[in-house]
């Protein structure tokens, strides 16, 4: 059930261990092919699906599409919360569904740069509850759920990358009259450099066109594939925190 559509009576007479799911994802430079609603477009369909699947098992919140891509604010239109700014964000979003007494929160993210920023979010959260037993604190990408079959559909890139052959391929699915021509694109490798320590990077130290991967391998057939991977994983993944008997590790 999505919490926008509901009255505070509503929310008020839900069982407080219902999951309650956040969304992220980010607006955002997707290289010259798609556009910078990219993420959070993609992010919402795969929430939408999941709720189809699970009707009134879970609560969605609507999609924060503010996310943290500083290092995308080379290319225009891209609009980013700075690092501290945004687990601030995230921290105060998961204390308002706290204070109205609910205790199984999942941030699900659609963007690369939120990853750390949330997972501080969430650890910082669990240290002010320490004492709390009876909370689940998650955050995640969609695409950790479910593995695509690669052979089958052949998908060339192991990896979501940004605008490269994933994410254009479920915008192909998704939205295919906002995606521009790819057969000229290039593909742009993956890697940070200067392995195994973690180069500090903006995208453009990376890519000059802004995209990650190879977008010219798109393909519609293989958007829905991921679609329906990432979906059904993750309602798979929400039947467990539903279940939750409250108080093991895992």
């Amino acid at each position: 059930m999505n919490l926008a559509d509901l009255s505070w009576p509503q929310v008020d007479a839900l069982d407080r261990n219902i999951p309650v799911v956040i969304p992220v994802a980010a607006v955002e430079q997707h290289g010259h092919h798609l556009p910078v609603y990219t993420d959070s477009l993609l992010c919402g369909e795969v929430i939408r699906r999941v709720s189809e699947r699970l009707a009134d098992r879970v609560l969605f919140a609507p999609l924060m599409w503010l996310g943290n891509s500083h290092h995308h604010m080379d290319f225009k239109g891209t609009l980013s919360a700075s690092p501290r700014v945004y687990i601030d964000m995230l921290h105060d979003l998961a204390e308002d569904m706290l204070a109205h007494g609910f205790k199984r929160l999942m941030f699900v993210n659609g963007h690369g740069g939120n990853i750390i920023p949330g997972q501080q979010a969430i650890f910082e959260l669990r240290q002010r509850y320490r004492d709390r037993t009876d909370l689940l604190l998650l955050f995640a990408c969609y695409w950790d759920f479910g593995e695509a079959d690669t052979e089958r559909y052949k998908l060339m890139q192991g990896r979501v990358g940004h605008a490269g052959e994933n994410e254009t391929s479920v915008m192909l699915k998704l939205r295919p009259d906002l995606v521009a021509d790819v057969s000229d694109l290039q593909t742009v490798e993956f890697g940070f450099g200067f392995a195994p320590a973690y180069r500090g990077w903006t995208t453009k130290d990376r890519s000059e066109p802004g995209h990650i991967g190879s977008p010219q391998l798109a393909t519609a057939e293989k958007g829905e594939h991921l679609f329906e991977t990432f979906s059904g994983g993750l309602a798979e993944y929400l039947e467990k925190v539903a279940t939750w008997d409250g108080t093991t590790w895992a």
